[in-house]
C-alpha cells in the first residue's frame, strides 16, 4: 500500500531518490506521466495496466476519452531505477509539474503523485479550505451510485 507525504530533492544530474518505503512497493518496473491538478503520477506497471485499460477501453470516437488518452498514455513512460534508487525524470514531465528543486511524494494508495514543494503546499491549503466541501460532495456521489 503506498501511502505517505516525503520530501526530497532533485539534484544537479536531474535524479531524484524514490523513497525506500515506495521502491519497495512499487518493485522494478515502474511508469511515470503526467497527473492531474500539475502533478506527475508514479505507478507499477501492474496498475498502470488498470489505468490505461480504464481509459483506451473507451470508445475512440469520444472525444474525451482521446483527450485523456492523449494526457495520460501519450507522456508515459517506463523507467529505471539507478543503483541507488534514484531515476530521472524527463524534461517534459519536469515542466508539466513545475519541479525545480523541492519535491514531494505523496502516496495515494494504488499510486504516488509527485508535486513542486509550492504546487503542494497551494494544493494542501486549498484541500484544508475546502475539505467539508469536499467530503459532501463524495457523500452525494455514493448516495447517487447506490
Amino acid at each position: 500500500m503506498l501511502v505517505g507525504e516525503y520530501k526530497t530533492k532533485i539534484c544537479n544530474k536531474k535524479r531524484v531518490a524514490i523513497p525506500k518505503v515506495f521502491r519497495e512497493e512499487l518493485g522494478e518496473e515502474i511508469i511515470l506521466t503526467r497527473g492531474y491538478e500539475n502533478a506527475l503520477i508514479l505507478v507499477n506497471k501492474e496498475m498502470w495496466q488498470k489505468i490505461a485499460n480504464e481509459v483506451i477501453n473507451g470508445s475512440f470516437i469520444n472525444k474525451n476519452i482521446r483527450d485523456t488518452t492523449r494526457f495520460l498514455v501519450g507522456s508515459a513512460l517506463q523507467i529505471e531505477y539507478d543503483s541507488q534508487g534514484r531515476v530521472v525524470i524527463p524534461d517534459n514531465l519536469k515542466e508539466h509539474a513545475n519541479l525545480s528543486k523541492e519535491i514531494v511524494f505523496v502516496g495515494l494508495y494504488n499510486w504516488i503523485e509527485i508535486w513542486s514543494k509550492e504546487n503542494w503546499e497551494k494544493r494542501l491549503e486549498y484541500l484544508k479550505s475546502n475539505s467539508e466541501e469536499i467530503a459532501q460532495e463524495i457523500e452525494k456521489m455514493n448516495k447517487k451510485a447506490e
